[in-house]
């Protein structure tokens, strides 16, 4: 799969595709129905898929105060997109140019000059260009006059109830990992380079690799059963290794930024700078303030008795 990072990137070898337009937050499976969707006409054509995306996400750049929290960083959406039938990934830097280019420009600056798209899939619901004046009717009629077809995104329902990112996101809150689960077709991953913390955990007899959640806002909190993925590299380690992770902003101590820890079973490398992906399999509890850090170490024993036993049944 190729990245290509912005405008100026847009060579002619990358003219002419069949293309989607979104934000692909969580690469849920509405939108691994889209990207199959997308693949079978690809492969109809005999030309490659392109997936549109923007950094930062459109609501971020507008109400950046407002915006739910991500499912996935953009490095965690490029790794779930390497799973699936996309050649390449365009991800448009959205600024104060972008934001006010006309919906008229972005079609043929865009769409047809930069890209060449034959054929393209967006939701009916899909706006776009300055003031959000461009509409799915807008790009059918585009299309006419440019010779690319669109077509709307099938639907995707599990329950009865459309598959989305605002689903997940409830589901996460709630602590229903099974839910989400469900509904992303894999367990909930957050992923991360290990990075050196305090030590505070080595202390209370439970060493972490600690991860920094670069995020403005988290879509868990609270204590979780976790495997983590990428530890392959040693010999003895090539099975995801089990443990109890916390994400939070620890308040025993007094600490306000969100912060992900993981405590692995049975583990003493040195894993400093290693990327790893850490997956979230079922909700402990809530993070919680404790009285003495004697406490807090009897809790998290029980953390990680609870964590053994789910991985035993």
């Amino acid at each position: 799969m190729e990245l290509i990072r912005g405008l100026q990137n847009i060579r002619p070898k990358h003219h002419g595709c069949v293309a989607t337009i979104g934000n692909f937050d969580g690469v849920h499976l509405g939108h691994q129905a889209v990207l199959g969707q997308l693949a079978e006409k690809a492969a109809e054509l005999g030309l490659p898929t392109v997936l549109i995306t923007f950094e930062p996400q459109p609501m971020e750049y507008f109400v950046p105060d407002k915006v739910p929290a991500r499912l996935t960083r953009f490095r965690e959406k490029i790794l779930a997109l390497q799973r699936y039938s996309v050649d390449r990934v365009c991800c448009l830097s959205f600024n104060d140019k972008l934001a006010n280019l006309s919906a008229q420009a972005f079609i043929e600056e865009i769409l047809v000059a930069k890209l060449g798209v034959k054929y393209l899939v967006v939701g009916d619901d899909f706006r776009f260009g300055q003031n959000r004046e461009g509409t799915f009717d807008m790009l059918v009629e585009a299309g006419k006059n440019h010779g690319f077809h669109v077509v709307s995104m099938h639907t995707f329902e599990i329950d009865g109830i459309r598959v989305s990112s605002t689903r997940i996101r409830t589901a996460l809150e709630k602590g229903d990992m099974a839910n989400a689960e469900k509904l992303l077709g894999r367990s909930y991953r957050m992923s991360g380079r290990v990075a050196h913390g305090e030590k505070l955990g080595r202390e209370l007899g439970f060493p972490t690799a600690n991860i920094h959640l670069h995020r403005h806002a988290s879509p868990i909190q609270g204590i979780f059963v976790v495997e983590v993925f990428g530890l392959d590299v040693f010999e003895q380690y090539k099975q995801p290794m089990q443990g109890v992770a916390s994400v939070g902003t620890r308040p025993t101590v007094n600490e306000t930024k969100a912060l992900l820890e993981v405590f692995l079973f049975d583990f003493d490398q040195d894993i400093y700078g290693r990327h790893i992906q850490v997956s979230f399999l079922k909700k402990i509890r809530d993070e919680e303030k404790f009285d003495s850090l004697e406490a807090l170490i009897e809790k998290i024993q029980n953390d990680v008795e609870q964590a053994q036993a789910y991985f035993a049944a």
